[in-house]
């Protein structure tokens, strides 16, 4: 059944659940600022904050032993579909990446191309990086291996969360938080209501969505680096639990055909497998090792880890330990096992874990791919509908939103929610993958009702099939950012959170240079980039000129593939500043402005469409 759980149960398990720290804290320590989850999106909320005020100070708490994510724990083949859609904080990483890989190899080396403008590194590199970031701003203090013991509420505002470390409690005060978690444990423990599993489809009308609601959760996997290099090539280790009986169904697949090849490539003719190897590959030889989608043989357990958004630290640990032996003891078992085809086990032996990754852990990730657990209940629920167009029209952008803070390019994507038959060689259920135009997400999707002073960015408000398009590093970090710049707007005057206008924070993102609509010709190195955000955020491209001939008939129409999931900009997503303005544009913008109670428009003698919004651009107080 789908749940709405209730501030009680979502508190149990997070104070009764843990076992006792060995140590209690009586004086508690006070932040401006307490993220929990040092995410992507964690990271991402944290330092916008510390970068506008240096003397604010930001706690930003992991239970794990380092920061960064999955972006550090092996999901280094981004998920963006343009790169004109990278944006703020994740395509500054991107360009220090670039720059590490200059600096360390030379501008024109195999590993600078491979970087692929710097979206595409090893683990090691992308928390070296991230790591700087935070290093870099004295006001951010990071706290490793801190997990939620509990947390106290006064009316609508979180005062104090109690954190268990390996010695001692921690108990942390601030003015405001951010649960930047996977699973939503903050917001969960504070009592903001949540849902787990599926909508029906009637709630939301949504296609994608069952017929009826389901506890099902997309499911887990690993994200694991590899590499065919021996140099760096390192045996895959027996996991704790071993048993060849669970693996011995593989051989039937194996010998009869159904699995050809260990390593799926689809970019390069290797459809199926077991294990996909992402296209490009990484710099130094390596590659990032994914779920192969609609295979016979799968890395996810969708079956298996519905119990992960709602568990105790044992029973997380159970679902952890049983995707290390799925996902580990299957490539030991065909890299080791007598019975294995010797050409299928000799190209399973040509691949290992890599020697200079994950060095104090077995060179294995230390998180495993939570692709999703809670989603509050709050203000704006994001779903499918904010990925499509415009209802009713040929418009080639999806719906406009007044109030967004964020966009994103990548359409809805699910892995699965269950599996028909047995492990090796079923089938997953509830698989989708739908193409959308870029999008853009509302401020209301981060904030709950009940709760003034907290922000969630990554465990936000939105259906299944919503969330199943925001569950994308590049968009929490952008909605991190997002709430980032509007916690650093409240904390001037104390303000409730949903008392900032997003208004307000996009303008201090527009001016940093973080796009809160899709443009394909206007970057943020463009002295109009943030004249042209503003007024495309006010609905100045909506609709485009219906003078043109070539909007695309098939919505979510991509540009040219350049490489792997990678593709040229979006057909009809330009702003063209240097374009004559038409009588349909200048009759569309002047109403616009009128509407907007914007000052006088533009004389009738403005030519281009990039004069008009410089002018009204000017004219305004953005």
């Amino acid at each position: 059944m789908h749940r709405l759980r209730s501030a009680f149960l979502a508190i149990l398990w997070i104070v009764v659940g843990s076992a006792p720290a060995a140590v209690s804290s009586t004086q508690p320590e006070s932040f401006d600022v307490v993220v929990y989850g040092a995410t992507p999106g964690g990271i991402a909320t944290a330092i916008p904050i510390a970068r506008r005020d240096a003397s604010l100070s930001i706690a930003l708490v992991t239970p794990y032993k380092r920061v960064g994510g999955m972006m550090t724990n092996g999901l280094t083949h981004p998920d963006f579909r343009t790169f004109e859609a990278r944006t703020g904080l994740f395509r500054e990483l991107n360009r220090r990446v670039e720059k590490h890989y200059r600096t360390h190899y030379g501008d024109g080396s195999p590993q600078v191309k491979h970087s692929l403008s710097g979206t595409h590194a090893g683990p090691e590199v992308n928390y070296r990086v991230l790591r700087q970031m935070l290093d870099e701003l004295p006001g951010i203090t990071v706290l490793t291996e801190h997990g939620i013991e509990s947390v106290r509420v006064d009316g609508r505002r979180v005062r104090e969360v109690v954190f268990r470390t390996p010695k001692s409690e921690r108990r942390l005060r601030g003015k405001y938080f951010v649960d930047a978690t996977y699973e939503g444990d903050l917001m969960a423990a504070a009592g903001v209501p949540y849902r787990v599993g599926r909508e029906g489809r009637p709630e939301y009308q949504e296609s994608l969505a069952p017929p009826s609601a389901d506890d099902q959760l997309q499911g887990y996997n690993f994200r694991i680096t590899m590499t065919d290099r021996p140099n760096n090539r390192v045996v895959v280790p027996m996991p704790k639990g071993y048993d060849r009986a669970e693996y011995l169904p593989l051989l039937t697949l194996l010998r009869d055909g159904a699995i050809r090849h260990i390593f799926g490539d689809p970019y390069r003719g290797l459809r199926g497998g077991i294990y996909k190897r992402q296209t490009p590959k990484l710099p130094n030889g390596k590659r990032d090792i994914n779920d192969v989608s609609h295979s016979k043989v799968r890395l996810s357990l969708p079956h298996l880890n519905n119990g992960w958004p709602e568990g105790d630290e044992a029973a997380r640990q159970a679902i952890f330990d049983t995707h290390v032996r799925h996902n580990f003891g299957m490539l030991y078992f065909l890299q080791n096992d007598a019975e294995v085809p010797k050409q299928l086990q000799a190209e399973a032996r040509s691949w290992g874990l890599c020697k200079d990754e994950w060095t104090a852990n077995r060179h294995m990730p230390e998180q495993l791919y939570v692709r999703e657990g809670r989603r509050m209940v709050g203000r704006y629920v994001f779903t499918q509908r904010d990925t499509e167009r415009l209802p009713g029209s040929n418009h080639a952008r999806a719906i406009f939103h007044t109030d967004a803070i964020a966009m994103g390019d990548y359409g809805p994507n699910c892995h699965g929610t269950d599996h028909e038959g047995p492990t090796i060689g079923g089938r997953h259920t509830g698989e989708f993958y739908q193409r959308a135009a870029p999008y853009q997400i509302p401020y209301g999707t981060l904030l709950p009702k009940s709760i003034d002073n907290l922000a969630v960015p990554v465990a936000a408000l939105s259906s299944h099939v919503g969330f199943c398009a925001l569950r994308l590093e590049p968009i929490w970090m952008s909605m991190g950012q997002a709430a980032g710049e509007a916690i650093g707007i409240a904390l001037k005057n104390a303000s409730p959170l949903h008392e900032i206008s997003a208004a307000e924070i996009r303008e201090r993102l527009h001016a940093s240079g973080t796009a809160t609509i899709y443009t394909s010709d206007v970057s943020e190195e463009s002295p109009d980039f943030a004249a042209v955000q503003w007024w495309g955020s006010l609905g100045g491209f909506i609709p485009l000129d219906r003078t043109r001939d070539d909007e695309p008939a098939d919505y979510g129409q991509r540009g040219k593939q350049l490489i792997g999931q990678y593709h040229a900009a979006f057909p009809n997503h330009t702003v063209e500043l240097e374009q004559p303005l038409s009588d349909v544009v200048r009759r569309q913008w002047n109403s616009l402005a009128k509407k907007m109670g914007l000052e006088s428009p533009p004389p009738s003698d403005t030519r281009t469409r990039g004069d008009y919004i410089r002018v009204i651009w000017d004219r305004s107080d953005p």
